[in-house]
Order: C-alpha cells, then structure tokens, then sequence
C-alpha cells in the first residue's frame, strides 16, 4: 500500500488515466467495427465511409499514447486492403 502523499496521489491519477484511456481503446475498436461490419455485408460505399472515419481515429489514439504507432498503421493497412479485395 502507497505510504507516501505523492504514491497516494500517483494511484489516484493512474486509475483517472486508465478510465480515460480505457473509453479512447473502446472507442477506436467501435469505429474499426463499423468498418468491419460494412466489409463483412458487402457494402462498400458504407464501408469506404467508415473507413475515412476510422483513420483519423487511429492516429488520435496514437497522439494521445494508446497504440503504439505501428499498430495503427497495420490496423488501418489491413482493413484498406479488405476494402480493396471487396
């Protein structure tokens, strides 16, 4: 257990820090849903739709720390290319 006023206050901001960053994750993943739901019925004026909004939500979520940026960009790539098969 955290003794000292500034491990007290480091727990209270970290479990601030994890909520908000826990609904940026959840929120990504929803955009890169609607994408794949579009891809999966085979709607691609939809799914190029979704997938215009889906990537400036990828790269805020690198802005902000919560993907690395690598992982945005192999997200995006692999769904671009879905789009591209469909």
């Amino acid at each position: 257990m955290a003794n000292t006023p500034q491990a007290k206050k480091r727990i209270r901001r970290n479990e601030r820090r994890a909520e908000i960053n826990g609904n940026r994750v959840g929120r990504i993943r929803t955009f890169v849903k609607k994408v794949e739901s579009a891809l999966a019925s085979g709607d691609k004026k939809a799914a190029t739709e979704a997938l215009a909004a889906v990537q400036p939500e990828l790269q805020r979520g690198v802005a902000k720390g919560v993907l690395h940026k690598n992982t945005a960009s192999r997200k995006f790539s692999r769904l671009t290319k879905r789009l591209a098969s469909l």
